[in-house]
């Protein structure tokens, strides 16, 4: 069946058995996210959870050794680079390893550009990450929304690929009408990309507050209390990376009064953010690297 010949009813269908083929999460990571969730876990415990995967384990040595971090010392024990990084932002590399693999090579099509896709989504990370500092997030917890703006996207892509051409459509009205992509989506295809994304973070058990930013974060006051100032952090990154036309990730355009309210809600002012922006460009490079172990293991 052609797709523009489909009702909102068929499209939930391919899109929700598409995701019921996607892989879970390794068994690793699975383990690694419990034990991140003890409290009484050590450093220790969760080094003997990773090391169980010798790939995983060279992935994260090879990061943390690389200028992203920037340690000075070379770290050839996994203990100590968990005891240096906090056990925080070790789960966040293991469960970006991971899913960013669950995706690689999946998603090519004549329509789509992953490397623009994922340039956009790096942009959020690292906005989103930079202005979690200005909001007064603890440093031990500013990688969650680095993780948090890379993936939060990811709904995009079964979209693209089981539709590409009816997304494709979808994108291209949007940005000539100059309306929202997701309020498209849901008028065409019965559901937008946050919703696809939240059905997949569910699927693969990824917390509460990466489930409400995939879901929601186009729509912050739809999120729950705990989880609005994180969402609306992300967003207002997703914001600036579309006013600076980094990468694409199939909407280009920046709604102006959201990101006014956001600023609000926040208590960031433009100075700020002209600080940000400044800082951008070297920093996307130095997170490229997380696409390149990715990539080339």
């Amino acid at each position: 069946m052609n797709d523009n010949l489909l009702i909102p009813d068929n499209y939930l269908k391919k899109i929700k058995a598409y995701i019921v083929r996607m892989p879970s999460l390794s068994t690793t990571v699975v383990k690694v996210l419990e034990t991140c969730n003890d409290p009484q876990a050590s450093a220790n415990d969760l080094q003997r959870v990773i090391s169980l995967d010798p790939v995983l384990t060279a992935r994260v040595l090879r990061l943390i050794n690389s200028a992203y971090f920037s340690l000075g010392k070379p770290i050839s024990s996994l203990t100590r680079a968990i005891i240096m990084l906090g056990v925080n932002t070790v789960k966040n590399l293991a469960l970006s390893f991971t899913i960013l693999d669950n995706l690689k090579g999946n998603a090519a099509c004549q329509f789509f550009s992953t490397d623009d896709f994922w340039k956009h989504s790096l942009c959020v990370g690292v906005i989103a990450k930079a202005l979690s500092g200005i909001v007064g997030v603890p440093k031990a917890a500013r990688e969650e929304y680095f993780v948090a703006g890379l993936l939060h996207d990811l709904g995009k892509l079964p979209l693209w690929i089981e539709f590409p051409k009816e997304y494709y459509r979808i994108c291209s009205n949007a940005a000539s009408s100059r309306s929202s992509l997701y309020r498209n989506e849901t008028k065409s295809l019965g559901i937008d990309h946050g919703a696809v994304g939240g059905i997949i973070a569910k699927k693969w058990r990824l917390g509460p507050t990466l489930v409400e930013t995939l879901s929601n974060h186009h729509r912050p006051d739809a999120c729950s209390d705990q989880n609005c100032e994180f969402v609306s952090t992300v967003e207002l990154a997703n914001q600036l990376s579309l006013q600076l036309s980094i990468g694409n990730a199939g909407d280009p355009i920046r709604d102006h009064s959201k990101m006014t309210l956001l600023m609000g809600d926040l208590g960031v002012d433009s100075d700020m953010l002209i600080d940000i922006e400044d800082n951008v460009p070297a920093e996307i490079e130095r997170a490229k690297f997380f696409l390149e172990v990715v990539r080339n293991g």
